[in-house]
């Protein structure tokens, strides 16, 4: 049986393994594709990937939330004027340029992007 606690992920659809971090955000096999928010705890939140294999598998924004070192806005922009709503829309992945608590998934999202 394969134990995927000792690995950062393994694909679910042909079971590849990422040791770690760094080797998942340096495959060019896997591409992020949306992102599931979860408005009252943030770092719940979904990043959707694909991997060339044609998997599809999640991963929480925790797992990347060290990626980002800018201002983490206190309040929620979200049904504001200055809300673009991309959170609303699971496969939006541009940057949201309002001062919202989402704000920095997005810094995140572009982030996994490059």
């Amino acid at each position: 049986m394969f134990d995927d606690a000792t690995h950062f992920n393994v694909c679910p659809n042909c079971n590849f393994v990422w040791d770690n971090r760094a080797d998942f955000l340096d495959d060019s096999e896997v591409t992020i594709i949306g992102y599931q928010v979860h408005f009252k705890m943030l770092e719940t939140g979904l990043f959707l990937f694909n991997h060339s294999c044609k998997g599809t598998f999640s991963l929480e924004v925790s797992a990347f939330n060290d990626l980002y070192d800018g201002p983490v806005f206190v309040e929620r922009a979200t049904g504001s004027d200055s809300c673009p709503g991309h959170c609303l829309h699971e496969s939006l992945l541009e940057p949201c340029p309002a001062q919202c608590e989402c704000a920095y998934v997005r810094e995140i999202i572009r982030l996994l992007q490059k």
